[in-house]
C-alpha cells in the first residue's frame, strides 16, 4: 500500500479524498522544516507538496518516492534536475489554478486605476466634498493597453476580462502561435522590449527560471511609460524588487501591483512594505474558496491517478 505524505495543509477536500481512498496510508505534514523532512519523508511513496522546499538534500533520502504532486503549477521549490536524474515524477494542478489569479490581476488593476482606498478613505475621513477639487490621478481602462506576458492559462482568462474592459491586448509569448493569440482577440508581439514601450499595464504570468528571472528590471521599467503599472502574480524573482521600488519613488513608471516576492513572506525592511505606490498581497491569487477546494482536490487526484496508472498527460511536467 503505498505512503502519501501531504506536505503542508491542504483544503480538507483533497485530504479526504487520499485519506478516504483505501489505497492509500495518509499523513498530514505541517512542519515543513528540513529537518523534519528530512527525518519524515523517506518513509514515503508519495508526496503532495504546497508550500515548504524538496531540495537534493532531502530527496537523496528518499529511496521510495516515485512521484510529487505540486499543490499548484509552479515548481521553483522542489530541485528538478534531482527528480530527473531518478525518474522521480512531478506532477501539476494543470486546470484548476487560472480563473482566481486572472480575477486576482483585474482586481489589482482596477483599485491601481481607480486610486486604491482614495474614494473611500475621503468620505471616512469627511473629505466628501474637497475630494472633488484634487488633482485626480485615476483613470480609465477604455482603449488602455495591456501587455500579458505570458499566455498560458491564466494569459488565456485574463484577456477575456480586459477585452470586457475594451482594453487593446497584446501578448509576449515566443511559445504560443500567433493565431492561436489573434483568435482570442489579442495581438503577438515578439519583441519584449516593443510591447513595453506600448504598454499602460503589464501583467506577469510566467515561471521562474534562468529566462525570467530579473526579467523586469530597471532598464526595462525605464523603456516604459510614467504612466504604466506593473502587476506580477507569478514568481518573486521575475521583477526586481530594489529597482521596482526606485522606478516607483523615482516616477519611472506610476504604480505596480505584487502578490509576490523575492522572498516569502518579505523582510520587515524591504522598502517596498512602506511604499505606498504599490499594492500587495500574500501570494493569495488563487485564495478563493473554489479555487483552494479545486487545487486540493486535483492534487489529490493526481496521486490516485498516478498510481492507477491513468494519469492526465496535462498534469506531467516534462523535466
Amino acid at each position: 500500500m503505498p505512503k502519501i505524505a501531504i506536505v503542508d495543509k491542504m483544503h480538507q477536500d483533497g485530504i479526504n479524498l487520499l485519506k478516504n481512498n483505501p489505497k492509500f496510508e495518509c499523513e498530514v505534514i505541517e512542519d515543513l522544516s528540513k529537518k523534519n523532512l528530512i527525518s519524515k519523508l523517506p518513509a514515503f511513496d508519495g508526496i503532495t507538496l504546497r508550500r515548504g522546499k524538496i531540495d537534493s538534500e532531502i530527496l537523496e533520502k528518499c529511496k521510495k518516492l516515485k512521484v510529487i504532486s505540486r499543490h499548484g503549477v509552479g515548481y521553483d521549490n522542489v530541485d528538478t534536475d534531482f527528480l530527473k536524474k531518478n525518474n522521480i515524477s512531478l506532477l501539476v494542478t494543470g486546470t484548476t489554478t487560472s480563473t482566481s489569479p486572472a480575477e486576482h490581476i483585474m482586481f489589482m488593476i482596477l483599485n491601481i486605476s481607480k486610486g486604491k482606498d482614495l474614494y473611500d478613505q475621503s468620505v471616512r475621513n469627511g473629505k466628501f466634498d474637497t475630494i472633488m477639487h484634487m488633482n485626480h490621478s485615476t483613470f480609465e481602462l477604455f482603449n488602455k493597453k495591456i501587455l500579458i506576458v505570458g499566455f498560458g492559462r491564466i494569459g488565456r482568462k485574463l484577456i477575456k476580462k480586459c477585452l470586457g474592459f475594451e482594453m487593446e491586448v497584446f501578448v509576449y509569448d515566443p511559445f504560443v502561435d500567433k493565431k492561436i493569440i489573434e483568435s482570442l482577440g489579442g495581438k503577438k508581439i515578439t519583441n519584449l522590449d516593443n510591447g513595453l514601450k506600448e504598454a499602460d499595464v503589464l501583467s506577469l504570468s510566467v515561471p521562474l527560471n534562468k529566462e525570467t528571472s530579473n526579467m523586469i528590471n530597471l532598464e526595462k521599467m525605464k523603456i516604459m511609460k510614467k504612466t504604466s503599472i506593473i502587476i506580477n502574480i507569478s514568481r518573486g524573482g521575475v521583477v526586481n524588487e530594489k529597482d521596482l521600488n526606485e522606478a516607483l519613488n523615482s516616477e519611472i513608471i506610476y504604480g505596480a501591483g505584487l502578490d509576490v516576492f523575492e522572498k516569502e513572506p518579505p523582510s520587515k525592511d524591504n522598502p517596498l512594505l512602506k511604499n505606498k505606490k504599490v499594492l500587495l498581497s500574500p501570494h493569495a491569487a488563487t485564495f478563493t474558496k473554489e479555487c483552494l477546494s479545486d487545487m486540493a482536490v486535483q492534487t489529490a487526484q493526481n496521486i490516485i491517478d498516478f498510481f492507477d496508472n491513468k494519469l492526465n498527460e496535462l498534469m506531467i511536467v516534462k523535466l
